[in-house]
């Protein structure tokens, strides 16, 4: 029994330890085009929180751009620049 058990428990502790290593967050922060008025950053951030694996979204109007962080798992860098696309203000990773 002793055994079992010791067994289950390395097992469960290398499934554990796998699951956390693998997903990563990550930041980036997105040149956006296109953002001529105050409503822009409003649609520029609902674009990208829709985006299944975005955490956080903050937009500034007066610099351009939308730092996203987002689980890597979920999603990528051009399904994010592909929504903010689809809203209508084509954006790039900054270097």
């Amino acid at each position: 029994m002793a055994r079992i058990l010791a067994s289950m428990s390395i097992a469960a502790a290398v499934v554990l330890a796998g699951a956390g290593a693998s997903a990563a967050e990550q930041t980036v922060t997105l040149a956006v085009d296109n953002m001529y008025c105050t409503a822009c950053p409003y649609i520029v951030k609902e674009s990208l929180a829709g985006v299944p694996g975005v955490d956080t979204v903050v937009v500034s109007y007066e610099e351009k751009t939308a730092t996203v962080t987002y689980d890597d798992q979920k999603t990528t860098l051009d399904a994010l620049t592909s929504a903010t696309a689809k809203a209508g203000y084509p954006s790039r990773a900054m270097p």
